[in-house]
C-alpha cells in the first residue's frame, strides 16, 4: 500500500493520495430481496445493488484490532426491557402547510428523495426524480408563523422561490458550508458530483470519478471545509478537495466492504468533529477518522439488511437506519447497540433519516405512508401522522413517505420543525411545541 507525501490543508495534515481499504471481517450475503430504491418509483430499481462478488481470501499488510458490535448477554434483554416501555409523547405536533406536487394529475414520478435545510434554517432545497433542486424559503412555507393551528395549502409553482434543472435525477444533495448558503452539492443517478451556484444558477464544479455507478450521498466537512465525500454502488466512499478541478480532486478512497458492496451513505461528524460514517449494503456501518483513512476505526454491526442511513446524534452516539425495518443507536466507543427504534415499516425503500439533536428526536418515513418520530430514550414511535396526498385521486396504492429534515439551531428547545416528503411530490411541514406537562400521553398523529 503506496502512500503520496503528507500536505497541509490550513493547520491540518491530509494525505493528498489514493488510500484503499478493506474490511476485516467476513461479509453478510446481499438480501434476497434486490429491489432497494433510493425513495424512488418501485419500477427504477438499481440492479447494480446486487452485484456482489464473492469473498476474496486476500493478504493483509496492516493488522488493526476493530471492535464489533456482536450482541452480549443482557444486551438484547436490556433492549427489549426498553422497547416494551411505553414512550411518554412530550410534543405536540401540527401540520401546517402541505405543498402540492408539481406533477398533479401528471402520470410523471416527482418522488422527492432528498430534504435539506440550509445551515442557518432559513431556506429548504429538495431534490429527486424529477431532475430539479428546488428552492423553498421557511417563512413563505410558514406565512403566518409557528403558532398557526389550521393546515395551510399552498401550489408548488407559487411556494417555490427558483428551481435549478440537473441533467439527471438527483439522490443526494447538500448544502456547502460557509458559503452563505449560495452553493449546494449534488450527487446523481450517472454517477456525478456537482456544485451548483445559487445566485447565479450554474454549475461550478464537477466530478464523475465513480465510474458512472450511481452516487447515493455526499456530504461535506465542516472541520476543513474543502472536504467532500461521496459513496457510490461502485463500492467505494469516496474523499475529495472542491479547489482541485478535472481528475485530480480525490484525496482518499475507503472501500468497506472487501467484495465492493455499494456503500449507501456517508456523512462527517457535524462541527468540527474529523469522523466520517458510512453505511452498506453488506449490513453494516464503518466509522473513519479522516485523518488516517487506512481502515476503520469501528465497525458496527448488527443490521439484518442495508444500512440505507447513518446519523451523528452528538455525545458519541450514531444513529443508523436500514431495510430491516428499524433504527439502531450505537455507542461509537464500544461499538455497541444502546436501543433499536421499532414501528416505521422498511424493507424495499430509502424512507429518510434525520435526527434533531438538540430535542433529542429522530424522525423517518415509512413504506407505509406515515411520518415517525422516535425520543431517543424509547426504542417506540412517540409520534406518527398518516401521509396523505393532495391532488390525488383516491390512496393509491404504493406511495410512502420518502425523506424527512429537521431544522437545526435555534435557541428555542421547546419548539421545532420537521418537513416531509412523500413519492407522490408532496412537502408537508410540521411545527412541534413541547407540552407544559411531561404526563404520558398516547402515540398518535
Amino acid at each position: 500500500m503506496v502512500m503520496k507525501e503528507e500536505i497541509q490543508m490550513g493547520m491540518l495534515p491530509f494525505y493528498n493520495g489514493i488510500i484503499k481499504t478493506t474490511s476485516y471481517f467476513a461479509l453478510f450475503p446481499w438480501e434476497s430481496d434486490h429491489s432497494l430504491t433510493n425513495g424512488a418509483m418501485r419500477n427504477n430499481i438499481s440492479t447494480d445493488l446486487v452485484q456482489v462478488q464473492p469473498i476474496q481470501n486476500q493478504a493483509r499488510d496492516h493488522k488493526k484490532q476493530l471492535t464489533e458490535a456482536e450482541p452480549q448477554e443482557g444486551d438484547e434483554e436490556e433492549e427489549e426491557e426498553e422497547e416494551e416501555e411505553e414512550p411518554r409523547c412530550e410534543w405536540n405536533f401540527n401540520l401546517c402547510t402541505v405543498v402540492s406536487s408539481s406533477n398533479v394529475g401528471v402520470p410523471v414520478s416527482d418522488t422527492l428523495g432528498v430534504i435539506e435545510f440550509d445551515p442557518c434554517g432559513h431556506l429548504l432545497a429538495t431534490g429527486g426524480i424529477a431532475r430539479k433542486i428546488r428552492i423553498y424559503c421557511l417563512d413563505s412555507l410558514l406565512p403566518h408563523g409557528m403558532d398557526v393551528q389550521d393546515t395551510i395549502f399552498l401550489d408548488n409553482t407559487r411556494s417555490c422561490e427558483f428551481y435549478i434543472c440537473t441533467p439527471a435525477k438527483l439522490s443526494s444533495l447538500r448544502w456547502k458550508p460557509y458559503t452563505s448558503s449560495r452553493v449546494v452539492g449534488t450527487g446523481d443517478y450517472d454517477g456525478v458530483v456537482t456544485e451548483y451556484d445559487l445566485d447565479r444558477r450554474v454549475p461550478v464544479f464537477e466530478r464523475d470519478e465513480h465510474g458512472g455507478r450511481r452516487v447515493w450521498n455526499v456530504d461535506y466537512s465542516h472541520w476543513v471545509p474543502v472536504l467532500g465525500a461521496s459513496c457510490s454502488d461502485d463500492g467505494t466512499m469516496q474523499l475529495w478537495d472542491t479547489r482541485c478541478g478535472g481528475d485530480n480532486t480525490c484525496v482518499a478512497i475507503a472501500q468497506p466492504s472487501a467484495c465492493r458492496s455499494p456503500v449507501c451513505c456517508v456523512e462527517f461528524e457535524p462541527c468540527d468533529g474529523h469522523l466520517i460514517a458510512v453505511g452498506c449494503a453488506d449490513r453494516s456501518a464503518y466509522v473513519y477518522d479522516v485523518r488516517k483513512m487506512l481502515a476503520p476505526v469501528r465497525v458496527l454491526k448488527g443490521h439484518q439488511k442495508t444500512v440505507t442511513y447513518v446519523r451523528f446524534l452528538g455525545e458519541g452516539r450514531i444513529v443508523s437506519a436500514g431495510t430491516d425495518g428499524c433504527l439502531k443507536l450505537w455507542d461509537m466507543e464500544a461499538a455497541r447497540v444502546i436501543c433499536t427504534y421499532r414501528g416505521h415499516v422498511n424493507s424495499r425503500s430509502f424512507v429518510g433519516l434525520s435526527v434533531w439533536r438538540n430535542g433529542g428526536l429522530m424522525g423517518c418515513g415509512s413504506e407505509s405512508n406515515e411520518v415517525f418520530v422516535y425520543d431517543k430514550r424509547w426504542g417506540k414511535p412517540v409520534w406518527v401522522h398518516g401521509f396523505e396526498g393532495v391532488g390525488r385521486v383516491g390512496c393509491e396504492e404504493g406511495w410512502f413517505v420518502s425523506n424527512v429534515c429537521w431544522r437545526q439551531g435555534g435557541e428555542d428547545e421547546d419548539q421545532c420543525t420537521l418537513v416531509a416528503g412523500g413519492s407522490d411530490g408532496v412537502l408537508q411541514v410540521f411545527v412541534g411545541k413541547r407540552k407544559l406537562s411531561s404526563s404520558s400521553s398516547s402515540v398518535g398523529g
